[in-house]
């Protein structure tokens, strides 16, 4: 018996390699981001479908839409971050999203323009997904370090990964015994559990941090300016450069999600298969990315760092690229979808967090969020017309693959080059925390 509690033992600590004063936090963290992912991705299948019901034709239009609504929001999240401390302005920001869920149930359930209410759900689950996720990431960032981040933004990771397998099998299952707008309600409840979490993560580590210049970091407020975020981002190469790695993360993504889009739309014509192939999708890249973040993603940080993760995924890319070069099919096109969502889950994103951990509080929230949605949205509408125009000048799905090739080996070098800033800046930093102390 002891030999096997001590397996155990030995087993947490290598899924979860936080230290006695970290694990509250760590938990918390981890409860926070799978009931977060789970409310997203009960809804993403949703999305897509949707998306596929507006026409696919005017996929570019929709993702132009997004980057305005998130123009139009992101001053007004500035706001809230400059007068409001953390603890009040992160669930504001989650209350907003679930008064929006009620909305769109209402909608849906009356039938009202249904082709409309599609489109704007479509654009609104992109805002969604990208303001949820830029906060939560952001928090993360305020509460660990660079070093932190690297043992435990894989675990707090999985969180997230076991949340994504929930979401769809909650889709999968109910979507046709309950009706698929009832599944709005779900999504609703579960964004109202991660505000709690949020609210219990808070005084975790609140009890586990050191008090500075009078207050916790929780109850002192960002400070600055609305739109400190774009002068911030303007003086920062580094910032520029991980900027730089969003949108063309953005760019190789757009391009795959696009070219699902259109052999899913030739291929398969009954809507309720699309939303299962799609759910599919999703519930296999949860599985495997739950388990390479739990037995693998913290090792891999620590022994290569963040630039060959953050590289991981170009270099995926590249191999996808001439994949759908060679055979632009379904079965390639959903296992490059797979394959991308994986590395990008388990390894490219963690590592890209990390990035955030060497910079100011206000640049962890606005210049990051500035980074993370408006920048990666807007790169997503520029590269959907960027796709309709290859098609426009007759170039079949194949011979985009190729055009875009190039462009993901320039994304593997600049993750290298990111990858060595980010650890000259970290190591007086994490040197200093190892001596302070850190949520």
């Amino acid at each position: 018996m002891t030999g096997v509690v001590a397996a155990l033992r030995r087993g947490m600590a290598w899924a979860m390699p936080a230290t006695p004063h970290e694990r509250a936090a760590a938990l918390w963290s981890f409860a926070y981001f799978f009931t977060l992912l789970a409310g997203y991705y009960v809804l993403r299948p949703l999305r897509d479908q949707m998306g596929i019901a507006g026409g696919v034709r005017n996929l570019p239009w929709l993702f132009t839409a997004t980057f305005v609504a998130l123009i139009v929001a992101q001053p007004v999240y500035g706001a809230l971050v400059a007068r409001l401390p953390r603890a009040r302005f992160i669930p504001i920001v989650y209350h907003f999203f679930v008064a929006n869920l009620l909305l769109f149930w209402l909608l849906l359930t009356l039938d009202l323009a249904p082709v409309i209410v599609a489109r704007v759900f479509f654009v609104w689950v992109s805002v969604f997904n990208l303001f949820a996720v830029a906060v939560f990431w952001s928090f993360m960032a305020d509460l660990f370090t660079a070093e932190q981040g690297k043992r435990l933004f894989g675990f707090i990771g999985a969180g997230g990964t076991a949340g994504a397998l929930l979401g769809p099998l909650v889709t999968f299952g109910l979507s046709v015994p309950l009706g698929a707008v009832n599944l709005l309600i779900a999504a609703a409840v579960l964004l109202e559990l991660a505000v709690f979490c949020v609210h219990r993560l808070e005084r975790a580590a609140a009890a586990q941090a050191p008090a500075q210049e009078g207050l916790h970091p929780e109850e002192r407020r960002i400070g600055g300016s609305a739109f400190a975020a774009l002068p911030e981002l303007l003086r920062s190469p580094y910032l520029i450069g991980v900027g730089a790695w969003v949108s063309l993360l953005s760019f190789c993504a757009t391009i795959v999600y696009f070219e699902q889009a259109n052999i899913v739309a030739a291929v398969v014509h009954d809507r309720d298969t699309q939303t299962r192939i799609f759910a599919g999708i999703d519930l296999a890249v949860g599985l495997l990315s739950l388990a390479t973040q739990i037995f693998a993603t913290g090792q891999v940080l620590k022994r290569f760092g963040t630039g060959v993760a953050a590289g991981a995924l170009p270099a995926v890319y590249i191999a996808g690229f001439a994949a759908l070069f060679l055979a632009p099919t379904l079965a390639v096109v959903i296992g490059l979808q797979i394959v991308q969502r994986w590395m990008n889950f388990a390894i490219a994103n963690p590592a890209r967090q990390v990035f955030f951990t060497v910079l100011d509080r206000e640049a962890k929230y606005k210049a990051k969020n500035l980074i993370d949605v408006v920048i990666y949205r807007g790169s997503d509408a520029l590269h959907g017309w960027i796709f309709d125009s290859l098609q426009a000048f007759g170039l079949k799905l194949g011979a985009i693959a190729l055009v875009v090739l190039p462009v993901a080996a320039g994304w593997l070098v600049l993750s290298k080059v990111l990858g060595r800033v980010q650890e000259r800046r970290a190591a007086p930093m994490d040197a200093g925390a190892t001596q302070g102390g850190h949520a």
